[in-house]
């Protein structure tokens, strides 16, 4: 295998790709004994110049910090019941399977058999199926009564399954068809009752579904009230209620991020101190003459606040990404005038660049870093990230912006990750060039710009 391989020119160096071939929707995200397991859709056969195909197995990467990945062997294969296309996976603490032996919790992967997509599996339909791991996620054991949940709907797929404490039971949700998904429980991971339908407009594919409490609700003594959160494959989310038996939906559909690469987002279970940390697959990025194809977004930590406008999801990149930082640059009230550039001179390839601007009479700021733009309008109050845009309010005339820049990825975060931005790019390897301008004289509160080192080092 080359030497040169995770340093190519067109290799993100803080997101995760797989060594070569396909990578799509990120699996079974899972936190035990101190390693963050992530699973993915894994495509071995197909060379990086194609699309993913049908044929999937489970690629499998472990991290102490979500950070730094080891690739392990491939996880999950397919078998006489179809491909292994996406869901989740969980720490059977309670042993509620039976599957646990020996001294280690199982760790029990629930996901889709696409029956009919290989030669093997002619015939059969799309079902869920399980397989569990009783040495911290090395091997897997297929359940030899899979599946344990038959057809219920065409291609139904992408089984996300979290364990429901008050009702000491296992919800799953899963996608049916169309924007319809379907609620599920069971008291074993092995058979399941079906609960109800949710319609989720503008949304598809790759449910996860959630408990969170308000980070900052006024109400609360301590801990905040806890309500459920419901997501699609784009991010759209629900806020609501969760009896056990019904998700009663009473925000939403809404959406925290716009950019043009944000898919098949899914969130860890089991992470220590109730974390809630979310990937997305960044689809449709492009790699040319690259040995893989397709990366990951940077692992973000969700929170659930109380707003003027009602409970949102707010995220920002975990803080484990400090583990990267190497030159720091500072600037403390700063007033520019137009053609000033106080990143003149920096020409760093990896960036965290975290700045809080005072909007005043300001019309336009832009960051251009390597040739990609982020411009805030404020008349609009509009922020555009490449190709896409959204709707960014100031609080008390200020604005915070974030950004990771990577080989081939910009990730913008506004106001601590009220909305954000994932977006791809194909870089000019000899533009390492850094730029802030606005129209007219700005007032920089604070910036501060990290230069990174590779995550592969």
């Amino acid at each position: 295998m080359s030497s040169n391989l995770f340093h190519e020119p067109y290799r993100p160096q803080f997101h995760f790709t797989a060594r070569v071939n396909w990578l799509n929707d990120p699996n079974g995200l899972v936190y035990y004994k101190g390693e963050y397991h992530l699973f993915y859709q894994y495509n071995p056969n197909i060379a990086p110049s194609g699309s993913d195909g049908d044929y999937k197995i489970w690629g499998h990467a472990i991290s102490p910090d979500l950070v730094h990945w080891e690739i392990q062997p491939h996880a999950i294969l397919p078998d006489q019941l179809g491909s292994i296309w996406s869901g989740s996976a969980v720490v059977d603490g309670e042993n509620t399977s039976g599957f646990q032996i020996g001294t280690e919790k199982p760790i029990v992967a629930i996901y889709t058999a696409a029956g009919g997509t290989t030669i093997e599996s002619q015939g059969q339909l799309f079902t869920q199926c399980i397989a569990y791991s009783l040495d911290r996620g090395r091997t897997w054991t297929k359940y030899p009564g899979n599946p344990v949940l038959g057809n219920v709907a065409g291609q139904n797929r992408d089984p996300k399954v979290v364990w429901n404490a008050p009702r000491h039971e296992w919800v799953m949700a899963l996608y049916l068809h169309d924007h319809v998904y379907g609620f599920f429980a069971s008291s074993n991971l092995k058979e399941w009752t079906y609960l109800h339908d949710l319609e989720m407009p503008g949304s598809s594919e790759c449910p996860d579904f959630f408990p969170m409490r308000v980070q900052n609700d006024p109400t609360a003594s301590g801990t905040g009230q806890e309500y459920w959160v419901f997501t699609g494959a784009n991010g759209r989310y629900l806020v609501g209620t969760f009896d056990g038996t019904r998700f009663t939906p009473e925000e939403g559909p809404l959406q925290v991020d716009y950019g043009a690469n944000y898919y098949a987002v899914q969130t860890f279970s089991d992470a220590p101190g109730a974390r809630r940390i979310q990937i997305a697959w960044m689809a449709g990025g492009r790699y040319p003459g690259m040995p893989f194809n397709q990366q990951m977004s940077f692992p973000c930590e969700m929170a659930l606040r109380q707003t003027d406008q009602g409970l949102r999801l707010v995220r920002q990149p975990v803080p484990e990404i400090a583990t990267l930082y190497s030159r720091k640059h500072t600037w403390q009230n700063l007033t520019m005038q137009p053609g000033e550039n106080p990143l003149a001179g920096i020409e760093s390839e990896l960036v965290d660049l975290q700045a809080e601007i005072e909007v005043g009479e300001l019309d336009v700021f832009n960051f251009i870093l390597h040739g990609q733009t982020m411009s805030y309008s404020v008349a609009e109050k509009l922020i555009t990230v490449i190709d896409r845009s959204c709707e960014a309010k100031p609080e008390n005339r200020r604005i915070k912006i974030r950004l990771l820049l990577d080989r081939t990825s910009l990730e913008v975060f506004v106001n601590d990750g009220q909305v954000s931005l994932t977006s791809c790019y194909v870089p000019d390897p000899s533009d390492r060039s850094l730029t802030f301008h606005a129209s007219s004289n700005v007032k920089v509160l604070a910036m501060t710009l990290f230069e990174l080192r590779s995550a592969w080092i």
